[in-house]
């Protein structure tokens, strides 16, 4: 539900009324699947399916969707648009990369295990509040599949959540997996945050934080905001890495949209409304309400 509330010590805006949205979710927000343009369907799928272990379940001969093994709910659709170019790693404002969380360490051990055996290239990090492994799929687009930590174990400092980029425990996260054979994502996986590229954070901000709602976590991160719903460590980050890249354009590999599912329709209508009264443009449709920020990316906000 949304509730009506102050922002909290941890919320780097709380000081400051005219920063604060009028009102914040509750840990009830949820993040729903990303879809994704893509210039080669086929080729995606067999990524997606022998390196993420996604299951696909096909939509039409031009899309797709995949799933956690044996959920309905998908975490990512897949749209191919042939003529599409790749990206590089940060040449477009969007999509930085989606993240996808597992259960637990050892699905997550299980699972760099199995990239390991396989070689495929990845990136990984510790940030405290999380363990994260990154990938780049065949047209560009980054993904990261992560555990949290309990939240027992997150710490503050100066007012806002400790995050960093400290390097992996590889070993400690492999023998979590027990040496047991990786065998697709588990059930239970989500989608546990998306993070943009953006042209700059205060305008990001306004957007996100100030009239979509959602409360600021981390702003100490070089370049980088962080917010979230329900305390969460962020079910959104924003950067500005890409510098002065333009939006991606409609013939770049890209991200279509992301959702932010609400437990009730009365939920969705009030943050389409604050949405619309702080001057954004958003649209009734048939799934949902859609705006998007201020360089094009899509979000869909919808009772699910």
């Amino acid at each position: 539900m949304i509730e009506g509330a102050d922002r909290t010590a941890n919320d780097t805006g709380g000081n400051d009324p005219s920063r604060r949205p009028a009102a914040r979710f509750s840990d009830a927000l949820r993040l729903g699947h990303v879809r994704l343009q893509v210039s080669d369907l086929e080729r995606s799928l067999e990524y997606y399916t022998s390196v993420l272990g996604l299951e696909a379940r096909r939509i039409d001969r031009t899309s797709a969707a995949l799933h956690a093994s044996g959920d309905s709910a998908p975490l990512v659709e897949l749209v191919e648009k042939p003529g599409t170019t790749a990206i590089g790693a940060n040449s477009r404002l969007g999509l930085y990369h989606f993240a996808i969380l597992v259960p637990d360490r050892a699905a997550l051990g299980r699972f760099l295990g199995h990239l390991a055996r396989n070689g495929t290239r990845l990136g990984a990090s510790d940030h405290l509040v999380s363990e994260a492994l990154y990938l780049r799929d065949p047209d560009g687009l980054g993904i990261e599949v992560y555990r949290d930590r309990p939240r027992s174990e997150w710490r503050h400092v100066a007012g806002e959540l400790a995050m960093a980029s400290d390097p992996l425990d590889t070993a400690g996260v492999l023998a979590a997996g027990r040496d047991e054979p990786w065998t697709g994502m588990p059930r239970g996986t989500a989608m546990g945050h998306v993070h943009l590229h953006v042209g700059d954070i205060d305008t990001a901000s306004r957007f996100y934080h100030d009239a979509l709602g959602l409360d600021r976590m981390v702003s100490s991160y070089p370049g980088a905001l962080f917010m979230s719903a329900g305390g969460y460590h962020h079910h959104l980050g924003v950067n500005t890495w890409a510098g002065k890249a333009p939006p991606a354009s409609e013939r770049d590999a890209r991200l279509l949209e992301w959702r932010i599912l609400l437990p009730t329709d009365d939920d969705v209508r009030v943050v389409a409304e604050r949405l619309g009264a702080a001057g954004h443009s958003v649209t009734r449709e048939s799934e949902g309400w859609l705006a998007k920020d201020p360089w094009g990316t899509p979000l869909r906000i919808l009772a699910g």
